[in-house]
């Protein structure tokens, strides 16, 4: 499982969370900056203090609530910790009060074929909507491992368990999972592999907010760059 991990994660090189529609993006970190005095550089153009961590993976949680009732919302920001460790940093949601009730959640990539229901997740709040998994037609099923919902919809599953929250102002937290197991829709394998091709995973682009699907291999990694050592 940890060569899964590995691969797709590759298209998570820094995490942040979306929810609803991912705040202002640093906002406060922008005006910050504005009384800089910046310079060019060449004749590249400044763009100034935004976020261009491009592309960030369009990662699903989902979770129970204290009533048993499931949710799920999108975040970005977002990657690998640990070999066997996740990361993600959210602001104040329902997903965040789910996390600190159970301590458990599973991680999916959202996919090409579910780009409307995904990005739904991400625009609509749990606190507003008692059931999201329904309203999109979704159904899920309770994992045997961690106490959160595995949305069958996703044909990959992380199910995790919580190891750590720093809790932050406002009522968001950074929060660092365990990977306990991975589970794969056959669907999506390739000699019992998963096929990135077949999984079709979007990301998103912090730049022109859109979603975007993984294109062509280009390369071996470990091993294009050998021809020039």
């Amino acid at each position: 499982m940890k060569q899964i991990i590995l691969t797709l994660a590759a298209a998570a090189l820094l995490f942040g969370a979306c929810g609803t529609k991912q705040e202002t993006v640093n906002e406060e970190q922008t005006n910050n900056n504005t009384t800089m005095e910046l310079k060019n550089v060449n004749e590249r153009v400044n763009m100034g203090a935004k976020l261009y961590v491009t592309p960030q993976p369009a990662l699903m949680i989902a979770t129970y609530d204290a009533e048993g009732n499931p949710d799920v919302m999108m975040a970005a920001w977002g990657g690998q910790y640990e070999g066997n460790q996740v990361c993600f940093q959210l602001s104040s949601h329902k997903t965040t009060d789910n996390l600190r009730l159970n301590k458990a959640f599973t991680l999916s990539y959202a996919d090409a074929r579910t780009v409307a229901e995904s990005d739904y997740f991400g625009i609509a709040s749990g606190r507003d909507v008692k059931d999201k998994v329904a309203h999109v037609g979704f159904h899920c099923t309770k994992s045997e491992n961690v106490n959160a919902p595995i949305i069958n919809e996703y044909p990959l599953a992380m199910e995790c368990k919580v190891v750590e929250m720093i809790e932050r102002d406002g009522g968001g937290a950074f929060v660092v999972g365990e990977i306990v197991n991975a589970v794969a829709d056959p669907a999506i394998l390739t000699d019992g592999k998963i096929d990135i091709k077949k999984l079709n995973p979007l990301v998103w682009d912090a730049s022109s907010l859109n979603y975007f699907t993984i294109a062509d291999s280009v390369g071996k990694a470990w091993n294009s760059g050998m021809a020039l050592k």
